[in-house]
């Protein structure tokens, strides 16, 4: 399956049980105990499903919701919460999470909603493209080239990288922290003023108006957002 899973819980004994349950079923599990770790981590945008209790120390699960989903990353996210506590449930959907699971549960129950949740995920996963027009810009992924206006676009390797990852993320916001994992894999020279920068020569090279830019978009305090 190979799919990254970031459990965030303060309880020691439910972070083993959980961890080795979802290990065993071939998930890579990683965790954070606390809230302000759990979403620094979490908003790296590395993972494919969040398990996330509402009760957390340093900041709540409702919280941490709230702050991914304003940041821009969407993330399935399965809210762990106690048995009584409806009203819980009911503002983490609210916020942003995609299902929840009372305490306690079964491990089978717990099992069966992670693969539904990661079954949705890959399958409104895009594909990536090999060739895209949008504007007066053709470009051509798979033979790494670019043309604008017919005339050939010279572009560095990691331009072209980033304007396909922004591609096939099209129509989506994908925050800084995403694109610096995916892109350039937290390369510890790597900063966020980096991906401005690159993103500033895509548009100097292929939007019409670089500094009104139709094509790739800043989104102020999330990151960016590419519409064709």
């Amino acid at each position: 399956m190979n799919s990254n899973i970031l459990l965030i819980e303060d309880e020691p004994g439910l972070v083993v049980t959980v961890s080795d349950l979802l290990s065993n079923e071939g998930y890579h599990v990683d965790s954070a105990t606390d809230g302000e770790a759990g979403l620094a981590r979490a908003a790296t945008g590395r993972y494919d499903l969040i398990i996330l209790d509402v009760m957390l120390p340093r900041k709540t699960g409702l919280e941490v919701c709230r702050e991914l989903r304003q940041s821009g990353v969407d993330t399935a996210i399965l809210m762990l919460t106690a048995k009584a506590q409806v009203m819980d449930r009911v503002v983490g959907l609210r916020l942003g999470s995609d299902d929840y699971l009372t305490k306690p549960f079964d491990p089978a129950e717990l099992v069966a909603r992670v693969d539904a949740l990661l079954r949705r995920v890959r399958k409104n996963k895009p594909i990536p493209v090999l060739t895209f027009q949008f504007g007066d810009v053709e470009a051509d992924f798979e033979r790494a080239e670019v043309r604008k206006h017919g005339q050939h676009v010279t572009m560095a390797a990691k331009e072209l990288q980033l304007l396909r990852y922004l591609v096939d993320h099209r129509d989506r916001v994908v925050s800084r922290a995403e694109i610096m994992h995916d892109v350039w894999e937290y390369r510890c020279e790597v900063s966020s003023r980096t991906v401005d920068v690159h993103v500033a020569w895509l548009r100097q090279k292929l939007e019409d108006r670089p500094q009104h830019p139709k094509h790739i978009q800043t989104i102020r305090g999330r990151g960016y957002r590419f519409s064709a």
